[in-house]
């Protein structure tokens, strides 16, 4: 899989469509640091202009037949970036899923769970429901533990969000530097001591795929009260002892073209 991976960077940086057309899933889209979301026939099309310098330390994990790639590499004409790749076993063989870049904030600059954004509210979407029709009784466990975690999220319920979230969960969000989950319990401790409000996006344009015991789930999301941009989020989920647990979470804001 790591082997994939780099294939489709050398691809890219040498504009090889026919190389890079054989590693792509049919669903596969990328998504740059600016939020931009491209199809697979769009990034196919401007290979070469979305290539970038080598990744510095890439790391695999391994979840089965889904698998992520992430570390740091400079895009063209852009500071450095945080890179998150999905990788899919498709047909024997491993196809990107998607790749997305976010820019996080400077070395030593608050984390996102140091900032409570927004003014709290009611939460149709995605506390009670979320704009995307099941396909699987696996799917249906996914969309379960999420709208679990942003009910959670609202209410400042750490115990409950932690019982949806690995242990090695880590948030990267445009402008922030990354949070773990210990940091996120703590600031939603935080919170509910204080009294501070809380905001969720709104999930929009939902895909969810799964792949054995890993899933993953893309959409485009705001929140009600425009107390931050519209941001492209995806989110990874393994199921271990019986339970959906997400994993990881990047989110990258849309900027005004």
């Amino acid at each position: 899989m790591a082997a994939a991976d780099k294939a489709l960077a050398d691809a890219m940086r040498s504009g090889d469509r026919s190389v890079a057309r054989q590693l792509l899933s049919l669903q596969f889209t990328y998504t740059d640091e600016a939020g931009r979301v491209l199809s697979r026939r769009d990034f196919l099309g401007d290979l070469k202009n979305l290539s970038a310098a080598p990744a510095s330390d890439p790391k695999v994990t391994m979840y089965g037949l889904l698998a992520t790639v992430t570390g740091d590499r400079k895009p063209a004409d852009s500071s450095t970036a945080f890179f998150f790749d999905i990788w899919v076993k498709q047909k024997r063989a491993w196809r990107a899923l998607a790749r997305q870049n976010v820019v996080l904030a400077e070395d030593g600059a608050a984390s996102a769970a140091q900032r409570d954004d927004g003014k709290g509210g009611e939460c149709a979407n995605p506390c009670e429901a979320m704009p995307y029709r099941v396909r699987s009784p696996a799917e249906q466990e996914v969309v379960n533990s999420f709208l679990a975690i942003e009910k959670a999220s609202l209410g400042h319920d750490a115990q409950e969000w932690s019982r949806h979230v690995a242990d090695e969960f880590v948030l990267y969000r445009t402008g922030y530097a990354p949070i773990n989950k210990a940091e996120r319990v703590a600031a939603l401790e935080r919170q509910k001591e204080a009294g501070i409000p809380s905001v969720v996006g709104e999930p929009q344009d939902v895909r969810l795929a799964v792949y054995g015991d890993a899933a993953a789930m893309i959409a485009t999301e705001r929140v009600p009260d425009n107390s931050r941009p519209p941001y492209r989020t995806t989110r990874v989920w393994v199921k271990r002892n019986g339970q959906w647990l997400m994993t990881i979470s990047v989110q990258t804001d849309i900027q005004p073209q």
